[in-house]
């Protein structure tokens, strides 16, 4: 994998990162987020564009099962860009997630 398409991830899961961060409510921050120490967990990041790419794909196979019914407000081009969206998204997270187990086993045989 080119080291473009690595950057490109890198830099999703910071624009996904960041719109984390920002829809934590007032309400719900702990104290020491009170404080300013807010830090974001490597697994959420994670599990949040784990979530939007499972998002993207339902999304494209529920538009794909309403074109095939017929319904008029789907157009052929749509539907194809948003496939090739969830397409290109879920080959972008295959990615991310062989690079990481490049990485832990990369670790694992390093001597102690």
């Amino acid at each position: 994998m080119s080291d473009m398409n690595i950057q490109q991830v890198l830099a999703q899961m910071r624009v996904m990162e960041a719109q984390a961060q920002s829809k934590v409510s007032a309400d719900s921050l702990s104290v020491n987020e009170l404080k300013g120490d807010q830090k974001t967990e490597f697994s959420e990041v994670l599990n949040n564009s784990l979530n939007s790419v499972n998002e993207t794909l339902m999304a494209s196979g529920e538009m794909a099962k309403a074109f095939e019914k017929g319904d008029s407000g789907i157009s052929m081009a749509e539907l194809m860009i948003n496939m090739e969206k969830a397409s290109v998204s879920f080959q972008a997270m295959t990615s991310v997630r062989n690079k990481l187990l490049t990485a832990y086993q990369e670790i694992m045989n390093m001597p102690v």
